[in-house]
């Protein structure tokens, strides 16, 4: 009989745990991300201390900064609902187009000027996808592909093909000034750009915006329950502006970013991109489906991918094999992340 009672409450003791540990899933389903990527950087460490060597580390940061900023506008679009895969083609237009001006017609503009067209004219982008999404009532994966089609079409048929080798004015320098140097062990000295900031601000500023403001939550509410939210009182066709012009503002940040910091302008860089960056905010707990999300969830995700890609060229994996390795983990990350999701759900 006590045995039995004994067995009866070990059980009842182990349920408790698992809801416990299926609530804090539920709501903090980052710690997933932060686990895995905890796990590889401890097994990379133990295999290869080298991988812990501020150079090292600093090269992580400023591969960040370009996905970072891609990520957080896709965070922005999936917690509304909708799905953006054009953010690499509005990168390219702004700045390609942006250089070529300034290369043509303002060679001494500063370099301040330069973010706020670009980030203009991805908002103006970003504003077009909203207003084709709301207006046709299309999901905003195809709208979205066929206007990633349009600008980049648009981009190489009137605007460019050449690469740019030479930055004009202080787009080629912004990219070479640091905030430090490290020796790494060849002796070569690594520096963190000062561009680098660029990404914990924008990271702060969505942070405010989702869980702060008013907007952040018409924004949850959209991609939570879209006819909820419209008979809450909030404008729809707004939010969907905002969402996307938002991510089309950090495109085209993005895209300066990027030209500064390898100190050229190639109209097909970004290619191909999209589904790692998407794969990134999936990972840091965002849902397809809308309505769920975090900023700092979305910065693991990012992390947790460049720290794979890292690892891989560390290990000497040849780049032709890379986007495999870097698949195949996405699908059992993902996989991993969905299934403890499941297995933990709290009862209703």
């Amino acid at each position: 009989m006590s045995s039995a009672g004994t067995s009866h409450s070990d059980k009842a003791i182990q349920a408790q745990r698992s809801g416990g540990l299926g609530e804090l899933i539920a709501k903090r389903p980052e710690f997933v991300t932060l686990f895995l990527l905890v796990a590889i950087c401890l097994g990379v460490t133990i295999a290869n201390p080298a991988f812990l060597q501020a150079s090292t580390l600093i090269d992580i940061g400023r591969a960040s900064v370009v996905t970072g900023l891609f990520a957080l506008g896709v965070f922005v679009v999936l917690a509304a609902g909708g799905i953006d895969v054009s953010f690499t083609a509005i990168a390219a237009l702004t700045m390609y187009s942006i250089t070529l001006l300034v290369q043509n017609f303002a060679p001494d503009l500063s370099i301040i000027a330069v973010f706020a067209i670009a980030v203009a004219g991805g908002v103006f982008l970003g504003v077009v996808n909203g207003y084709l999404v709301y207006s046709l009532r299309v999901p905003s994966l195809i709208v979205t592909i066929g206007t990633q089609y349009l600008f980049r079409g648009g981009l190489l048929a009137f605007i460019g093909t050449t690469w740019i080798m030479e930055l004009p004015g202080e787009m080629g320098t912004f990219g070479r000034i640091s905030l430090l140097e490290v020796e790494a062990v060849n002796g070569a000295l690594i520096s963190l750009p000062l561009y680098f900031l660029i990404l914990p601000a924008v990271a702060v500023l969505t942070w405010w915006i989702m869980r702060r403001t008013l907007m952040g939550r018409a924004i949850f509410s959209l991609g939570g329950n879209p006819e909820v939210t419209a008979r809450l009182g909030y404008n729809v066709k707004i939010v969907h502006l905002f969402v996307f012009g938002y991510a089309g503002a950090l495109a085209g940040l993005a895209g300066i970013v990027h030209i500064t910091a390898n100190r050229l302008a190639n109209p097909f860089d970004l290619v191909g991109t999209e589904i790692a960056v998407i794969a990134a905010v999936v990972l840091g707990g965002a849902r397809i489906t809308g309505g769920t999300g975090s900023v700092i969830g979305t910065m693991l995700g990012v992390l947790l991918v460049v720290v794979v890609d890292n690892v891989l060229v560390m290990v000497g994996i040849p780049s032709t094999w890379q986007r495999v390795f870097v698949g195949a983990f996405i699908l059992l990350a993902a996989a991993f992340f969905v299934t403890r999701q499941r297995k933990f759900k709290p009862a209703k």
